[in-house]
């Protein structure tokens, strides 16, 4: 095969990806487009479990001349990224499932989509537990002198990395399930290690939360049983053999054959 016939698939795969990529970006722009109007409503609507126990007297300010604009506006994207994860994730999906498997493509599938809903999940937990306990607790330590007023941008900025925060840990199913899939480990081995994954959970829980036994154990609590389902499922997620792979390219290929 000349050079110049090897280049031609690269180049062809090369368009694909930046087809992908257009769409994925295209996506968010239209779904910003579409709620960029109600950015002030959305600001209102995340910032609410802080507003809700602030004391009295209390208050969000904006210590720069343009916050009031530029952090619903930031809002309002970030809100439009994470509307667009299912689609994002389906071109992704679109890209690399032509060079897949078919029993990879059949298990990868629901993979995708259930990444995407325990990210929400995540992220609401996130929102209705965890910032009325953390924000009832900061709220509650008061310091002479001292009046509370959180910057909006500074706010903006906690509870976002919050959200990432939490959107990533209830990804633990998903992770066990591709660890055990690849082959680095499997059910067995991950379900001996059970008191090491409890005890780290406890520390994560510890240092995504206020220092209290309350907050840390709502996070630790979802991240094991999040674990115990991730290693249930992973018993379906078995890699197999070469033979088994090299049979099913085969019969791909005859496929391929005779579609053409």
């Amino acid at each position: 095969m000349s050079t110049e016939q090897q280049a031609q698939p690269l180049i062809t795969h090369l368009l694909e990806l930046r087809n992908r990529i257009l769409k994925a970006l295209a996506s968010i722009l239209i779904i910003f487009i579409a709620i960029v109007w109600f950015s002030s409503q959305i600001y209102e609507f995340v910032s609410a479990p802080l507003i809700s126990r602030l004391p009295a007297g209390g208050s969000m300010i904006a210590t720069d001349v343009a916050s009031p604009f530029f952090t619903p506006l930031k809002l309002t994207l970030t809100v439009a990224v994470f509307i667009a994860v299912p689609f994002v994730l389906y071109q992704i999906w679109a890209f690399v499932a032509p060079g897949l498997y078919k029993h990879e493509r059949r298990l990868i599938a629901p993979l995708l989509f259930s990444s995407s809903l325990l990210f929400y999940c995540g992220v609401a937990f996130a929102y209705y537990v965890v910032f009325p306990l953390i924000f009832s607790f900061f709220t509650a330590i008061t310091l002479g002198g001292v009046e509370f007023a959180t910057d909006i941008s500074s706010y903006l900025d906690f509870v976002l990395s919050l959200f990432m925060a939490f959107g990533i840990a209830f990804e633990v199913p998903v992770a066990i399930i591709l660890l055990c899939w690849t082959g680095a480990t499997d059910a067995k081995t991950l379900s001996e290690k059970r008191p090491y994954v409890v005890v780290i959970a406890f520390v994560v829980g510890m240092l995504l939360t206020p220092p209290d036994m309350v907050s840390q154990t709502l996070l630790a609590v979802p991240m094991c049983i999040l674990f115990e389902i991730g290693l249930f499922f992973s018993r379906f997620y078995t890699r197999p053999s070469e033979d088994d792979d090299e049979t099913e390219d085969d019969e791909d290929q005859e496929t391929s054959a005779k579609a053409d």
